[in-house]
């Protein structure tokens, strides 16, 4: 995002951005360490989790209606709100498969499904996936895919746009990532035989937010909730939507590339907050064999 909040901070005269770039578990211990002292006014992060982990430890304060209500229900809170999507996917290569052939649950994954499968199991969206897959379906049916996935020899990655770039070069037939890497894959060779398949009200449907929150501390708390106002600005979401490639979450831009609509997506009921909490998902991937 340093582009779009670089051109924030050159487009008001009386406005001045200083930006901290950090992972996003780490600026929130950051922000409760410092206390009343944190020079933060406004936290963005890429993930729900953080700003649900920094709202409960009390670091945040009630965003303007006006501002968390441009977005869905789903996608916000009184103390946060998201300013972009990402969506679990099936990317496959499209000169072995078909739509068709692919599962629309994703537990049916691997034993209904031929082909070669890849995935970047290290990667925080993977792991945040293997989350709400122990939140939905349980531990013990978890284990059981993930060491399914192990006996299966799944093809390991570093992270899940290489992931989609072997499918694209027909190293593997298909795997798990978020949806803009296939279409940053497209992007740069719009002939690449990758396509995207969905599952259904699943783990593997899974749809997650980037943020940003107001500190409960902030100097001028009016004047950084206008800065994340203009994150859900038309601009600034189709520059998301362009550069990104990540879904747009304000209903009058559209997601770039063959995309179904947010509101076509089958995406399960679960508090996007809960996605934070990877340490037993750490234990349950190692526990079941899988090297991360």
């Amino acid at each position: 995002v340093g582009e779009l909040v670089g051109y924030i901070d050159d487009l008001y005269d009386d406005f001045d951005l200083t930006v901290r770039y950090n992972n996003s578990t780490d600026h929130v211990n950051a922000i409760i360490n410092e206390g009343e002292g944190s020079p933060a006014d406004v936290f963005y992060s890429v993930n729900a989790g953080s700003l649900g982990a920094l709202a409960d430890a009390g670091r945040t304060q009630a965003l303007p209606d006006d501002v968390a209500g441009k977005v869905r229900e789903e996608f916000r809170t009184e103390q946060w709100v998201g300013t972009s999507g990402r969506a679990r996917t099936i990317p496959y290569n499209t000169e072995a498969f078909s739509e068709e052939d692919i599962p629309d649950d994703i537990m049916a994954f691997p034993e209904e499904f031929e082909g070669d499968l890849g995935w970047a199991p290290s990667y925080g969206s993977a792991q945040a996936f293997i989350t709400a897959m122990r939140i939905l379906e349980g531990e013990d049916a978890t284990r059981d895919w993930l060491e399914a996935m192990v006996e299966r020899g799944a093809a390991t990655y570093p992270d899940e746009f290489r992931t989609c770039q072997e499918i694209a070069d027909g190293e593997i037939d298909a795997a798990f990532t978020n949806h803009y890497y296939i279409q940053r894959v497209l992007d740069g060779n719009p002939e690449a035989p990758i396509a995207t398949a969905f599952t259904e009200g699943d783990a593997g449907a899974v749809f997650n937010v980037a943020g940003a929150a107001v500190i409960d501390t902030a100097s001028d708390a009016d004047l950084a909730s206008n800065f994340v106002r203009h994150l859900l600005s038309a601009e600034a979401q189709d520059y998301f939507a362009r550069s990104t490639f990540e879904y747009p979450l304000i209903p009058d831009v559209e997601p770039i590339g063959d995309l179904p609509t947010i509101d076509e997506l089958d995406v399960p009921d679960i508090d996007l907050s809960q996605l934070s909490n990877l340490e037993p998902t750490i234990d349950l991937m190692r526990d079941a064999g899988v090297q991360i």
